[in-house]
């Protein structure tokens, strides 16, 4: 479990000053201290509850892949993920120095050079036969 008594009882009498200085204003002073008292027990049992929740919570993202009981090494296949990545500064520094020098290794294919796109250009359809809109509509609808 996380922490000691000391924070349960730390947390409680937090609890039961807070519930005294509120409750002093408007009751007697025999019933502000014994909902005090009470508020110290619930504040803490609920600073134990806490605890157990948060040590059960952290045993569990703590807990390796290996050592889960009754679970076999094909089992346990994917459950860790390594996200580091390689070390390849050397070989970046390879690449630029080729990059400044002009000695850009390129495939055995050429590229051409840039062309800009040069669709059709639309046609219109007002000096056109009735007859190829009709097939071009046909055509267009699959029927």
């Amino acid at each position: 479990m996380i922490g000691t008594w000391r924070w349960n009882v730390g947390l409680g009498l937090f609890g039961g000053v807070l519930t005294l200085l509120f409750s002093l204003g408007s009751n007697g002073l025999e019933v502000s201290v014994l909902r005090s008292v009470y508020a110290f027990i619930a504040f803490f049992a609920l600073a134990f509850l806490f605890r157990i929740l948060l040590a059960a919570s952290l045993r569990g993202n703590t807990r390796e892949a290996g050592e889960e009981p009754g679970k076999s090494m094909d089992e346990n296949k994917g459950s860790t993920l390594d996200v580091s990545t390689p070390d390849e500064t050397d070989q970046l520094h390879d690449m630029l120095k080729m990059q400044l020098d002009g000695n850009v290794k390129t495939d055995a294919v050429e590229q051409a050079p840039f062309q800009p796109l040069t669709p059709p250009k639309l046609v219109s359809t007002q000096n056109k036969e009735p007859e190829e809109l009709a097939k071009a509509i046909r055509h267009l609808t699959g029927g």
